[in-house]
């Protein structure tokens, strides 16, 4: 490693210069330079200047098992010396993605036992939207290839990823998706449910637009339905326990395939390997990525149901799909370490029944009734606030989502990364997160908050 050699001024100057960053606007970015994290450790990231930062957003969603794991670091070692890398394509294997097939497989809701790697969440997408479309065109009904998705859902960033999700200005940008996808509303009863509607109520409400969606286009047209079991980067939408089961229903009675994205929250996030076991529904496929691998490696891993994989094999023919890094060695040898990793330190069973319990009865007492709370809201170690003006009418602040990055970056400066998205802002930390941590967190939080309010209604 070199850039030791180079100051943070220098190596701004080099990023400004040559490299284009992800959701930027690059005009701003360029102006007042990037922040240039150096290591990290356990809970921490680190940056040029030395300072220490607690990871509320686990990287990017998928830091499960926290920094500075060397086992993760030697599986990849031993891996790239032995076999750096070979294909899945030309009737090859190797022995790390068959194994980790087998291993999620085993963790997978029941009906769910074979597996379609990629390089990340956005291709494990496409590739369930071409995997959807084909299984029906081997069952004799091409026609029936719509998708059924939901606003302000986010699917990745591909073509195909932007074209499922619900997000507006990545449509606008897309400048034409996807045909054949259509978007309804989503179960977020903080903005969306009638005055005196039952979680319970909304949560059919909500369901219904699925329904709904259906019967407009004719069950004999529609493909699939998919959704987050959480809605993530729109927010950390949480559904009512009565959404889920009652999609699930509708699904089978309309002969319509059930896909969930659980990018976010798979491998233990909500307290259950899969959200689908946390809701308690049998989806056809499950689209994991992030955590698989605690973002040391890129790796995605489409599960598919029996249903679909049972008519693949037994029609035959080729699907005309697939990438170059299906399956890496490298990749599915730290994905099989960091299974170890969650299994061994009961990650998965601690935010269920300590962390995540605590997690949400912190955000209650410590930041709900915060001045510029409109509510808090959590499901396992994933967590939003909203931020408003009036707690009263929900009214926010003037300009969408000004208000919750002023708290963003007074929280930053108090050493906490977290997110803003819209006026949200939301948490998803490693799971090796303790008590400590999480009061750690709030204090933090708290601050961001006050200083913020000092800042909005000057």
């Amino acid at each position: 490693m070199t850039y030791q050699n180079y100051s943070l001024k220098q190596l701004q100057q080099i990023d400004a210069a040559h490299h284009l960053h992800p959701f930027t606007d690059h005009k701003e970015l360029r102006e007042v330079g990037s922040r240039i994290i150096t290591r990290a450790e356990g809970a921490y990231i680190y940056d040029s200047e030395g300072n220490g930062i607690l990871d509320g957003m686990a990287g990017l969603w998928c830091v499960n098992v926290g920094y500075g794991r060397d086992e993760l670091a030697e599986a990849a070692y031993r891996q790239m010396k032995e076999l750096p890398y070979y294909n899945s394509f030309f009737k090859c294997s190797t022995p790390t993605p068959v194994l980790l097939a087998r291993r999620l497989a085993e963790l997978a809701p029941k009906s769910v036992n074979q597996v379609f790697f990629g390089s990340s969440g956005s291709e494990a997408n496409d590739t369930a939207l071409r995997l959807v479309r084909h299984y029906w065109a081997l069952e004799g009904k091409p026609e029936k290839n719509r998708i059924i998705s939901r606003k302000n859902a986010y699917h990745g960033s591909t073509v195909a990823g932007t074209s499922l999700g619900g997000m507006e200005p990545m449509h606008k940008q897309l400048g034409g998706a996807v045909p054949n996808i259509v978007h309804v509303m989503m179960p977020y009863a903080y903005e969306l449910a009638l005055p005196g509607e039952s979680d319970h109520e909304f949560g059919l409400r909500a369901a219904r637009a699925v329904e709904d969606a259906i019967v407009e286009a004719g069950p004999e047209k529609v493909a699939a339905f998919i959704g987050e079991p959480i809605m993530g980067a729109g927010g950390v939408k949480i559904p009512p326990m009565s959404y889920w089961p009652e999609v699930e229903r509708i699904c089978r009675k309309y002969d319509v395939l059930l896909m969930l994205d659980e990018v976010i929250t798979a491998y233990g996030r909500t307290g259950e390997w899969f959200a689908a076991q946390s809701f308690g529904i049998e989806p056809d496929t499950i689209t994991t990525a992030k955590a698989l691998t605690s973002g040391y490696q890129p790796l995605s891993a489409l599960l598919v149901g029996d249903r679909i994989a049972g008519t693949l094999v037994e029609k035959g023919g080729e699907f005309y799909h697939g990438y170059t890094y299906a399956g890496h060695p490298v990749a599915c040898a730290v994905a099989l370490a960091n299974l170890d990793i969650i299994e061994r330190e009961g990650l998965v069973e601690r935010v269920k029944n300590d962390t995540g319990p605590y997690f949400a009865q912190a955000l209650r007492e410590r930041i709900a009734d915060h001045r510029l709370v409109g509510e808090v809201r959590s499901f396992g170690l994933m967590g939003a606030i909203e931020i408003v003006r009036d707690k009263a009418t929900k009214e926010r602040f003037e300009g969408e989502g000004r208000a919750a990055v002023v708290v963003r970056d007074h929280a930053i400066a108090n050493g906490l990364m977290l997110r803003a998205t819209g006026d949200t802002m939301i948490l998803s930390p490693p799971l090796i997160w303790t008590r400590e941590t999480i009061d750690l967190a709030c204090d933090r939080i708290v601050r961001a908050l006050d200083l913020a309010e000092k800042d909005l209604h000057h």
